[in-house]
């Protein structure tokens, strides 16, 4: 073994490989359904090189999968160069799994047959495998590789490139599969889009809460008696008045902003209150204390 898979693994204790390899398998396969059993047999496609191999596919006659590996591995190259060896295997293991599960499920039936049923239930059943390959630490497509290199070198965001890829492969299959299904292929994206960003956040969304008010000590102690959150002071100065403030900060899942918010208008009206998202929590004391 050489010195830089001891570091890795040094990094990555084998609990977590297996717990990453697992859900990366769960996720590609996850895909894979979604491909051969809702989207390819109802010609749709989804974006990036999925998309690309998926035309290419039905043009040649070769397997969807042979596609989906070839095109992938000059990306996955460049992303172990560029962006690390663990992030290059956690990808190309998805996307082995990935290739295989399309060579499994290709003879399988379709569950349905009708496009925008398909349409819907595919990009939910995609969203959902590709969001748990990318909250683990993989990727399915060699686009999102591009676009994280090219984001360093140009003046647009990685979800823009990805979107310019993405409008042209998706207007290329008005070309082959008819417009209609390309206005299919546009909704399967957007749907897979979103279920992509609720699985990678979870169910439970946090959110941050900073508060601002003289009865700084009042608010602290309900929200962790009736909350149950614990809650941190910061020092502040007003700008204007050039007064010492107390900050109050804490963070609560999506399901208890709103009592959150009745707590404080019941102790200060006045309180000044802002409310954020938060993709992940980690750490500290976020979880919940008893509430008496």
């Amino acid at each position: 073994m050489d010195v830089e898979s001891v570091k890795v693994h040094k990094k990555l204790p084998i609990q977590k490989v297996l717990k990453r390899s697992i859900f990366i398998l769960v996720g590609a396969v996850l895909m894979g359904v979604g491909l051969e059993l809702f989207l390819v047999p109802n010609r749709v496609i989804d974006g990036g090189i999925v998309g690309i191999s998926i035309i290419l596919s039905y043009l040649s006659g070769v397997p969807l999968g042979i596609y989906l590996l070839l095109l992938n591995l000059p990306f996955l190259m460049i992303g172990y160069r560029q962006i690390g060896k663990t992030f290059a295997l956690s990808t190309l293991w998805g996307v082995t799994i990935l290739s295989a599960s399309t060579f499994l499920l290709h003879p399988v039936e379709p569950v349905t047959t009708d496009p925008l049923l398909a349409t819907v239930f595919g990009g939910i059943v995609l969203g959902i495998g590709v969001g748990l390959v990318i909250r683990y630490g993989g990727s399915l497509d060699g686009t999102e590789i591009t676009a994280i290199l090219l984001n360093k070198k140009t003046p647009f965001s990685v979800g823009e490139i990805v979107m310019f890829f993405n409008i042209f492969i998706l207007g290329s299959a008005g070309f082959v599969f008819g417009w209609d299904r390309a206005m299919y292929s546009l909704i399967a994206y957007y749907i897979a889009f979103k279920v992509i960003d609720l699985t990678i956040e979870g169910f439970e969304e946090s959110k941050s809460v900073w508060i601002i008010s003289d009865r700084h000590v009042d608010i602290g102690e309900a929200l962790m008696a009736r909350l149950g959150r614990g809650v941190t002071y910061l020092s502040g100065e007003g700008a204007y008045t050039g007064d010492d403030k107390k900050v109050i900060f804490t963070v609560v899942t999506r399901l208890e902003e709103a009592k959150l918010k009745s707590i404080v208008e019941e102790i200060d009206p006045e309180a000044f209150l802002a409310v954020g998202n938060i993709h992940d929590v980690k750490g500290g004391r976020f979880k919940k204390r008893p509430i008496h």
